[in-house]
């Protein structure tokens, strides 16, 4: 029973800590690379319930449910994907009525248009304009913010050729980003966006037969996390049986 009591206050601290903390990068982070998702879906759920958010606060918030959506699109957890990106939209409507981050701001939109797409594909004709104009919306803010160009390269990959598709210009998009990206290389240290870039370039690779090319990007991810189970595990083992 004192047992039990006692892990639920270490619980309570927990959760005290994290309503109140500023930041939360490392711990998305260590869950990105650990594949604790449960973990980041609890961050999340906090940082959403608290009533008083500053606008750095919420804007973060905004990555780590455009993270976490993207997870379950992926693991084919369509209801959660749907529930979460009505929560993120919620939230960019907000930022935007206060015209903050217009860059990132249409760049999110960008990406929730797609994710819109990714869960009814019959809306594609409809929302894949929006998604390509939002991304180029983005970069014309801000030319040097690099979330636009991965924006533009997603809608690039997964257009179709006729509607302006091209896996090759979305490379293109993807290495200008990651590029822009490693401009700083203080802010990359620990930030789970940089490491999704990078696979995002490698499965890129991957897509168009450029296994080399990919083979290198595994790699160059394993150098700068080496404890990346996704890649380790998984990702850089299967290409290996390709080649």
């Amino acid at each position: 029973m004192k047992r039990t009591k006692y892990l639920l206050v270490i619980i309570l601290i927990g959760l005290f800590a994290l309503s109140v903390k500023g930041s939360y990068k490392s711990e998305i982070y260590n869950c990105y690379v650990n594949n604790h998702m449960p973990v980041w879906k609890n961050i999340i759920d906090q940082l959403n319930s608290q009533p008083e958010k500053s606008n750095e606060l919420l804007l973060e918030l905004v990555n780590y449910q455009y993270g976490y959506i993207g997870w379950c699109l992926t693991n084919n957890r369509k209801d959660e994907a749907l529930e979460y990106l009505k929560l993120a939209e919620e939230n960019v409507k907000l930022l935007e009525t206060k015209k903050f981050e217009l860059s990132l701001i249409n760049a999110y939109k960008s990406a929730f248009y797609g994710y819109r797409i990714a869960l009814s594909k019959f809306m594609a004709p409809f929302l894949g304009p929006k998604s390509s104009s939002c991304a180029n919306q983005a970069i014309h803010f801000d030319p040097s913010q690099p979330f636009g160009y991965i924006q533009l390269g997603n809608v690039k990959f997964h257009s179709p050729t006729l509607m302006g598709g091209s896996k090759t210009e979305a490379i293109e998009n993807y290495l200008k980003a990651k590029a822009l990206m490693e401009k700083k290389k203080e802010e990359i240290r620990g930030d789970w966006n940089y490491l999704s870039l990078l696979i995002t370039i490698a499965k890129a690779y991957e897509s168009i037969n450029d296994l080399p090319k990919a083979k290198l990007m595994y790699e160059e991810i394993l150098k700068f996390e080496p404890g990346f189970t996704w890649v380790k595990d998984e990702l850089y083992p299967q290409l290996l049986k390709k080649s």
